[in-house]
Formats: C-alpha cells, structure tokens, sequence
C-alpha cells in the first residue's frame, strides 16, 4: 500500500490521477445514455468499478505491459457500457505508457489497432454521425501525449546512463589512483633500496676499513661517522619496508560511488577485514558485478535495498549479493552475466546465480597471495 502511495506522486501518475478524477466525476455528474447494444444504462455501480479498476491498475508499482494492456482492456470495456465523451482521455494515459514498454515499431502497430476499434466504437456503439473525425482528433490527444511522454523517458533514460557511467569513472579512477600510488610507492623503494642504500653500504664498508687501518690514527669523528652510516642505513631499510606495505584499494568508496545513480536503492555493503587487500584486477570484477546487480535490481524489480558481503574463507574470496525485492526477474544468460563470469573464470573462480526472488549472486575465487 505504501508503495502504491507513493507511486501515485510520481509526475506522470499523478496527472493521470487528475485525468482520472476528472473522467469519474464526468461518470458521475452527466447522464451519458445507454449504449446503441442496450435499452437501459449500464448501473453506475459497475462503471464505478471498472473506473476504479483502471486506477488500480494505473498506479500499481512495477509497470508492466500487462498491467498497461489491463488498462486498455478496462478503457475500451468501459466505452463499450457508456457513452461518456470523457472516457476516450482514458486511452491517451494509456498511449502515454505504451511508448515506455514497447518499441516504436509495435506502439505504432496497438496506436492503429486500438484507434481502428475505438472509430467502431464512435460508429456502432456511440452512433457518432462522424466517427472518424472524431477518431482522428483523438488520436492526435494520444499522439501528442506518446511523443511527450517518449521524449520524457528518452531524456530520463540517458539521465540514468550518463549517472552511471560517472558512477562508474569514479569508482574505477579510485582503484586506478590506488594502483597508481601503490606502483609509485614500490618505485621509490626500489630506488632507495638499489641505489641509495647500495651507497650507503659501500660508505660504511669503507669506513669500516679506515677505522682498521694502522696508518690512521683513531678520532671521535671516525667513530661518528660510522654511526651515523648505520643508523641512516637502518633508517633506509626501515623506510623501503613501510612504502612497500600495502595500503588497501579504496573498495567500499568505489562500490559506494556506483550506488549514487540509485538513489530508490540503499547499498548495505558488508566487507572482511582482509577485503582491503585484494588485488585491482579482482576489485574491478567485483565493481562490475554489483554494478550489473544494482541495474537489475533497479529495472526489474521492486527492491529497495541491495546486500554485498565478500569475506575471505580460508583460501578463497566468497562473494554474495541479493536485494530485497520479491519479484523473479527473467533472467537471461546475455552480456551482463556472460561478461561478469568470464571476469571470475579469469580469476581462477566461479559465478553463480538464481533466478529466484532478490536474484542472488554468489562468486568465489582464490586468494592471490
């Protein structure tokens, strides 16, 4: 029931809940007549039904393309009971929907279809002396609204991508300045150790044999200096063993970052301990994974929390992803999946999936010491 609510506040629900309200109270005020196939009205109780039907059907979360042929089921159904010149508006909120869930192809082929029964309707049912004008100026309400409404969800849609594309940039350049500053790390340590402390080695070797040489008299500043030679090499060799240690690649701010297109969605992220410490390859497999869930999850079910746990077991990685929603997705072995298990199968692991309610995702591979 919430959602319902909260569904019908959307902008385009919430104008055709201003259209339905309007068409109801026409249902209710005017006295349309009985249709040309009966001799008495149709009772109102049962065009309030059928109304209210529509509704139901209208703001029912998760739009589907039965629920949108439900709808225009209901509206031609009702047009057939009564002859209200209002109940046609029905029809352009339909058309306004069947651009979003189908191609344009086949919204143009039910746009005919639909508009060749309504102009049947007008002419047999209705008796409109002129049904297909009025038809035509119909479909140009419907026509008007489809375009709209195409252009609305074509804009949205390439919102949503280009949110997550830099979602995506985001999360890879975090794992990439990581691995770049790791790789730079390990450079400099290289250089301290090969070069700087090589010298420094040599100074103290050399110091060492002009404290034993007989020829030179022993002085405190001899001493000094082959102490301080030691202390610097031990500092050295302290210094190369701190930038080698490995920090962790920044993993849950990746992960966080492709969660930011889907705001509907809250991301409860469960990472080990040692979960800091996989390697890049590894990290992005598991960014391509969740981000391939979060857009499952955000297209096809009703979900509002996704889970992602990855712990370490033993000698492998164990990761597991489920959201909360109660709808079976149709899940399809395409590019998604394909690609996410051939990440995994690089890894030396394995990918597998459900295509039960929260559609789970679990991956394992070994650890890479």
């Amino acid at each position: 029931m919430k959602n319902l609510i909260k569904s019908a506040f959307s902008p385009l629900n919430l104008a055709g809940l201003l259209a339905w309200g309007a068409i109801g109270w026409e249902l209710l005020a005017a006295d349309s007549g009985a249709p040309a196939w009966r001799s008495t009205p149709v009772p109102d109780a049962l065009l309030f039904a059928l109304h209210a039907l529509f509704l139901l059907l209208f703001l029912w979360p998760g739009k589907n393309r039965a629920l949108v042929l439900g709808q225009l089921a209901v509206a031609l159904g009702l047009m057939l009971l009564s002859r209200s010149s209002s109940l046609p508006i029905l029809l352009i909120i339909v058309m306004a929907q069947v651009v979003q869930l189908w191609s344009v192809r086949m919204a143009v082929v039910l746009f005919i279809v639909v508009n060749a029964l309504v102009c049947g309707i007008f002419a047999y049912v209705w008796r409109y002396s002129s049904p297909v004008i009025t038809s035509l100026m119909y479909m140009s309400f419907q026509g008007f609204a489809a375009m709209t409404s195409w252009y609305a969800f074509s804009a949205e849609q390439s919102r949503d991508r280009m949110a997550a594309i830099n979602a995506e940039l985001i999360g890879t350049r975090a794992l990439l300045d990581a691995s770049a500053r790791d790789s730079e790390r390990l450079r400099i340590s290289r250089e301290l150790h090969d070069v700087t402390g090589h010298k420094l080695t040599a100074l103290k070797l050399n110091l060492k044999v002009l404290q034993r040489n007989p020829q030179m008299s022993p002085s405190a500043e001899l001493q000094l200096s082959a102490e301080l030679a030691d202390e610097l090499l031990q500092d050295i060799r302290a210094v190369v063993q701190q930038l080698r240690l490995h920090d962790g690649l920044p993993l849950h701010e990746a992960l966080s970052a492709l969660a930011a297109p889907f705001p509907r969605l809250e991301l409860d992220l469960r990472l080990g301990a040692d979960a800091a410490r996989i390697s890049v390859p590894e990290a992005e497999a598991i960014l391509r994974c969740v981000q391939e869930a979060l857009t499952n999850a955000a297209k096809h079910s009703s979900a509002q929390r996704l889970s992602v746990e990855l712990q370490r077991v033993g000698a492998a990685w164990q990761l597991a992803i489920h959201d909360d929603g109660d709808k079976i997705p149709e899940v399809r072995d395409g590019g998604g999946l394909r690609g996410m298990q051939e990440r995994f199968e690089s890894l030396g692991g394995m990918l597998n999936w459900s295509a039960g309610p929260g559609m789970p995702l679990n991956a394992t591979w070994p650890v890479r010491e």
